[in-house]
């Protein structure tokens, strides 16, 4: 599979901006100051499950996923981290990555369906964005959205 018919679910694109472009996957900020929030979509056309991906990408959506988790526990120091790739909303392949701590607007359930996201300001939001883009060594991409 390659990325030349891949373009992201807008509903994943309207979650919050782009942090940047892995070897295999789309990073972005989920916009909700609640939570620090990141998404993983890989740049394949027409995957819904992780096992649609070729041994490789399998392999490379894994190690992504570490490295983000590890730039997330790194940046909040939070005392965990939920990592899911459900899809009942959006079936395109995605994996949500999310800070967690006692106390937090969800705590101890899930954060889906908790409550209203709540925005970030845009100070707040460059934060993230830049500590993000400084531990994953990427920018944001220019990416198709259909």
């Amino acid at each position: 599979m390659t990325e030349d018919a891949f373009a992201l679910d807008p509903r994943l694109a309207a979650d919050g901006p782009a942090v940047g472009d892995l070897p295999l996957c789309h990073v972005r900020l989920v916009e909700d100051r609640r939570f620090f929030w990141v998404s993983l979509t890989p740049r394949r056309a027409a995957m819904s499950e992780v096992f649609d991906l070729d041994a490789d990408d399998r392999l490379t959506l894994m190690e992504e996923a570490a490295l983000v988790s590890r730039a997330l526990k790194d940046i909040t120091g939070c005392a965990k981290l939920n990592i899911a790739a459900l899809g009942n909303m959006v079936p395109q392949l995605h994996v949500h990555i999310i800070a967690r701590n006692p106390g937090d607007a969800a705590w101890p359930g899930v954060v889906f369906g908790a409550g209203t996201r709540e925005p970030m300001g845009d100070p707040e939001r460059r934060s993230r964005l830049d500590a993000l883009r400084g531990r994953l060594n990427v920018h944001s991409p220019a990416l198709p959205v259909g």
